[in-house]
């Protein structure tokens, strides 16, 4: 069988004042097509289904849409998790008619699935964080641990108080005792999760810039060893790049986002991961590149003129502008680097620094006209640079209301 597995969609993220709908509009649609045209047979989408826990009506809209298509109106079963970034209860809520879809929609850990069956498949089985489901298609079935996030609250109340110690071993026992139950070599064995998980004594992976963490300190910090050895592929969300935590033969996959959605993810590619499995072997997987949305860059220049230059030269990006030049920009400047892209979120101008030669005094005359004696304390104050004319028309206008 194959299946797609995505993660952290963040529907209805801003990047600063910028709106990224009509990109995760695009992105779904390719995320549908790459679907179709792979002829999977189950979806699952690993959490931060939403940017908050009050989406956008605009956003709430784009989830419901994109999960009907996705499941070509009940006939490929969809699995979708919530992350840290989503509201358990908001996830929860549709669930009894989203089955009539085909789609399981999951807020809580250690959530029960009431057994039902659709036109084209059914849970046959079901646990407190498992099911188990038999597609019309596919002559075996597929066994699914589930492990939505859970914040420190919801942690002690579903995983018991001591969570610092606990939590790892609470995990792998639940999972353990579910796959020992559950799983074995005449089905696929699954795992999807959003949590914080790495290879243990490898290097801390870096949490997504801006994203409200997981991780603090160690003690959020699952290790893969966790996993039952009867999980054949884990399904992750929460970190955006895309990365094989797991091994070859049994890969703990963390997708990516489908956009980049903060400049620590300036240059990245955006995949899906297509699994191809079958009951007793190894899995194999291949990633899908995402060609939706903006490019994010940073970039630094000297110029006024190579700046606007590059601008104009790349329209369809977001950008984090420094412009490093021996002066303060002025007015128009700014306002001719601005006219010439839509997508500058962050402007950040930089004065080089001068260093102030021997002869120069580091001592101030205070006997001196107010204009002088601030021209004097703004050179000492910025590297020996001069005030400029805009500069000091400003500071008369203080003075001269």
């Amino acid at each position: 069988m194959k299946i797609l597995h995505t993660a952290d969609w963040h529907l209805g993220k801003k990047l600063d004042r910028f709106s990224r709908l009509e990109e995760q509009i695009s992105v779904m649609e390719e995320i549908i097509a790459i679907a179709d045209e792979e002829q999977v047979d189950l979806v699952l989408v690993a959490g931060d289904l939403f940017d908050n826990f009050n989406p956008a009506v605009e956003a709430v809209e784009l989830f419901y849409k994109t999960l009907k298509r996705l499941s070509q109106n009940g006939k490929l079963p969809i699995i979708a998790i919530s992350g840290n970034h989503d509201s358990p209860n908001l996830i929860n809520a549709p669930d009894p008619l989203a089955r009539e879809c085909g789609i399981i929609l999951i807020g809580h850990p250690k959530a029960e699935i009431t057994p039902f069956s659709t036109e084209h498949f059914n849970i046959s089985k079901s646990s407190e964080g498992f099911i188990e489901m038999n597609i019309n298609t596919i002559g075996f079935p597929v066994r699914i641990l589930h492990t939505p996030y859970a914040n420190e609250i919801r942690l002690k109340e579903y995983f018991g108080e001591n969570k610092e110690e606990e939590i790892n071993k609470v995990l792998s026992q639940t999972w353990k005792e579910l796959a020992d139950q559950y799983c074995d070599e005449t089905g696929i064995n699954l795992l999807t999760a959003h949590l914080y998980m790495n290879k243990k004594g490898s290097v801390i992976l870096e949490e997504p810039e801006g994203e409200k963490p997981i991780k603090i300190g160690n003690a959020d910090l699952i290790y893969s060893d966790s996993i039952p050895e009867q999980i054949q592929y884990t399904a992750l969300g929460h970190l955006h790049g895309f990365q094989n935590i797991g091994t070859k033969e049994k890969p703990v996959i963390y997708s990516s986002s489908p956009l980049c959605y903060s400049f620590s993810e300036a240059g990245q590619t955006k995949y899906v991961s297509i699994i191809h499995a079958e009951p007793g072997q190894a899995v194999s997987y291949e990633k899908k590149a995402l060609k939706s949305g903006r490019t994010l860059v940073r970039k630094t220049f000297s110029f006024v003129e190579e700046t606007v230059q590059w601008l104009k030269e790349n329209p369809y990006t977001f950008i984090e502008l420094t412009l490093e030049s021996e002066t303060f920009l002025t007015a128009d400047e700014r306002r001719l680097i601005y006219q010439s892209h839509t997508g500058i979120v962050h402007l950040i101008p930089k004065v080089k620094n001068r260093e102030l030669n021997e002869e120069q005094s580091h001592e101030i005359n205070l006997n001196q006209n107010i204009e002088t004696l601030f021209k004097d304390y703004f050179k000492s104050k910025n590297g020996g640079q001069e005030a400029n004319e805009e500069l000091m028309k400003l500071f008369n206008e203080i003075l001269n209301p």
